[in-house]
């Protein structure tokens, strides 16, 4: 028998194949897979390996695929100057001025306390910096100062300078000199958190950043796979920069997948598209309208290409318009979607669309995190408020996806959240808020199911399934082990349980096991 490089023993083996984990071993030759089997298996092949982990009772599982990031998003956070020892506005300004650029380029900076946004402290701001263009963004990102040079050159303001908005200063951002070496630090942050595979939102055309992605695959310097979508977000779906990436893209580590867009918005500021009206306005079913007529001919366009289309829907009405509109595109001879289109967030849907949605072969992507941002009662509290307590047994049905034969993965919205498959299991199977509280327990996942999720259904969105998201013989060796068994855990109980191991392309690329 060949030496194998690595193998890997543990009492917990998920592979997500079956429904329970088994005593066994994996073993990795290269950055192949080369046998998965039970304990009584494992020395023909501990016997001539280069090295043998054993690791207890943690579990061994496909390192997981996160089918929502954005890696400019998390950038920006971190991007420029650090202005957490600011106290005023003056030290901001002071602070980004600091900084060496070359004439011409904005100053940008991150960590602004959020107690100096005040419309008073923007009028100073402009003040003290009124030629260059100046922003300084908060820690989460959801707020800035910026003074009007910035304005006219990037066109987005204080109170809506979240990624999709801040497009215009991503080109100068990506192309930064500094940005290869954080887009190292961004996968170290993935690996760490067992994440092998991403599906990541590129607006529009990556604005150069996609040769930077070439360049670093052709280096061999990539620890995760990324399947890129194009966000319109300057202008409509490109579809000739989709085919050309789609012909360039064709490696094990970056792919071109398709496109994704925004449908309606948060059901908190009634910008959610409902079914039935609000309770908080009953003259209304969404305070924006939906640009459905630009989202179903630019969807149809996309399916005749032969790409796929992400929409994020959040209220049921949204959910429920864009299933009829999948419903729509092509088939094939077993009435199941040609291209793989998926649904992103469903924060509140029908059965009845997930029945038909399940009906078509589609896919959802789920935040099962999403719990872990709040307390119960201040949920419960908005609930209540926008659509009456007796709609929210309709809230992250993720247990009617299953049900309904709909593919489902998981994403974070990275920078939303951090990849934790703890704290997935946290909130996505026990049901827990922040606070330890639950709700809507019929509606969750079990554990094997998540995995799965994290595991075979993020791959499958992927179009990766024919290599990933399995352990079996023969597939590429991305393989995450966690902290602990977390079989043998209560879900009350997994929200800190964290990564020991993670493998991609059959390298070492994470190790805490001390």
């Amino acid at each position: 028998m060949e030496t194998c490089s690595l193998v890997l023993l543990s009492k917990s083996v998920f592979t997500s194949t079956e429904s329970e984990p088994h005593e066994g071993f994996v073993a990795i030759r290269g950055n192949q897979i080369v046998a998965v089997g039970p304990a009584s298996e494992a020395a023909a092949y501990t016997a001539n390996a280069e090295r043998v982990i054993d690791l207890g009772s943690r579990t061994v599982m496909p390192g997981l695929v996160d089918v929502h990031t954005f890696f400019t998003g998390w950038m920006i956070r971190s991007f420029g100057a650090d202005l957490s020892a600011a106290t005023t506005v003056q030290d901001a300004a002071d602070l980004l001025a600091q900084q060496e650029v070359a004439a011409g380029d904005p100053l940008i900076g991150h960590n602004l306390p959020a107690d100096l946004t005040t419309p008073e402290a923007q009028q100073a701001f402009d003040a003290v910096a009124p030629q260059v263009p100046c922003v300084a963004f908060t820690a989460d990102g959801g707020s800035c100062l910026m003074n009007a040079a910035a304005h006219e050159a990037y066109g987005f303001t204080p109170d809506a300078c979240y990624a999709e908005m801040i497009w215009k200063l991503m080109p100068y951002c990506l192309n930064h000199p500094d940005t290869r070496k954080r887009y190292h630090d961004y996968m170290a942050l993935l690996n760490s958190r067992g994440v092998t595979s991403i599906k990541e939102m590129c607006f529009d055309d990556y604005y150069g950043f996609a040769d930077t992605m070439a360049a670093m695959e052709d280096a061999g310097e990539l620890t995760v796979r990324v399947s890129m979508m194009s966000q319109p977000v300057g202008r409509g779906a490109d579809l000739e920069y989709g085919r050309a990436a789609r012909e360039r893209f064709q490696g094990d580590f970056v792919r071109f997948s398709g496109y994704n867009r925004m449908t309606d918005r948060g059901i908190s500021s009634t910008l959610g598209e409902l079914i039935e009206p609000y309770k908080s306005d009953p003259t209304t079913t969404c305070a924006v309208p939906v640009e459905w007529d630009l989202i179903e001919a630019e969807t149809r366009a996309v399916d005749a290409e032969g790409f796929r289309y992400s929409l994020h829907c959040q209220g049921d009405g949204a959910v429920r318009h864009t299933v009829a509109l999948y419903d729509t595109l092509q088939k094939d001879e077993n009435g199941k979607l040609v291209n793989r289109h998926a649904i992103t967030d469903l924060e509140f849907s029908n059965p009845a669309d997930l029945d038909r949605f399940g009906a078509i072969g589609g896919i959802c992507e789920i935040y099962p995190q999403i719990q872990s941002l709040d307390a119960k009662q201040d949920i419960v509290d908005m609930v209540d408020r926008q659509l009456g307590l007796e709609r929210m047994r309709y809230y992250w049905n993720r247990r009617h996806m299953e049900d309904a034969g709909i593919t489902v993965s998981c994403g974070t919205d990275l920078p939303l959240l951090l990849p934790s498959l703890g704290e997935s299991v946290y909130s996505g199977v026990g049901g827990y808020f922040d606070d330890g509280e639950y709700i809507n327990r019929e509606n969750m996942l079990t554990c094997a199911e998540m995995l799965t999720a994290w595991t075979a259904g993020g791959a499958y969105n992927c179009c990766r399934e024919d290599d990933l998201g399995t352990l079996e013989a023969g597939k590429l060796a991305d393989i995450a082990v966690l902290a602990g068994d977390i079989f043998a855990t209560d879900p009350k109980d997994a929200r800190d349980m964290g990564v020991a191991l993670t493998i991609s392309d059959g390298r070492i690329v994470y190790e805490q096991l001390d």
